[in-house]
């Protein structure tokens, strides 16, 4: 019985002191002033560090970045992830797991929170609708105001043209008989004129006619 125990100790004995280990994928880098291991390193960057991609080059292999302090060099494309380190996504994952079973009230609190702010936007939409509504039918009577204030509109800059209208035809009316008026006073000054030059002319010849008369009434005596 003893040494049926002591078999089954030793065979337990592994799973009991075995541990469970990842092995890190956290390296550094290296920053190259040109695209080849023949230019000089600018800086040493570690696995997970964010770089801002500004051009790859596949000929040479090599993509330009720029670091987090604003530095600028050439890394080995092949060196870069589209994604972040699978250390950095499990440690995230880890952290929220162990949030999540921690803290299931704060599951609770956030599920109410989010309830309360679903509920909120609801009666904000609703609040939202009734406004979009009220507006539409202002912009309604407003479109309408201005159709008739359009109208209106022509409709006066119309009446304005007549009016500009009716004034020159009045100007030419009243100049029309501004120069009536001078060719009539014209005229009668002519005529006037002609009366009075007739009777001097008048004047001065019938003395002569009288004189004549005379004259050749004493030759007939």
């Amino acid at each position: 019985m003893k040494r049926y125990l002591l078999i089954a100790l030793l065979l337990a004995a592994p799973q009991v002191f075995a541990e469970r280990a990842w092995v890190t994928d956290e390296f550094k880098i290296t920053v190259r002033s040109g695209e080849s291991p023949r230019h000089k390193i600018i800086s040493m960057i570690k696995s997970g560090t964010p770089v801002q991609v500004l051009s790859r080059n596949k000929p040479t292999g090599y993509t330009r970045v720029r670091l987090p302090n604003g530095k600028e060099g050439f890394v080995l494309t092949r060196q870069l992830l589209r994604h972040p380190v699978a250390r950095d996504q499990l440690a995230a994952l880890q952290e929220e797991v162990a949030a999540l079973k921690t803290a299931p009230s704060e599951l609770q609190r956030r599920l109410a929170d989010l309830t309360d702010r679903h509920n909120k936007l609801q009666r904000e939409h609703t609040a939202l609708q009734e406004e979009k509504t009220r507006i539409e039918q202002e912009l309604a009577a407003l479109r309408r105001t201005s159709a008739n204030a359009v109208r209106i509109s022509n409709e006066r800059n119309e009446l304005r043209k007549q009016v500009a209208e009716l004034t020159r035809s009045n100007e030419e009316l009243k100049q029309e008989k501004r120069e009536l008026e001078n060719n009539s006073a014209q005229r009668w000054f002519m005529i006037g004129s002609g009366v009075i030059i007739a009777g001097i002319l008048i004047g001065l010849i019938l003395p002569h006619l009288r004189l004549r008369r005379r004259k050749d009434s004493w030759g007939s005596l």
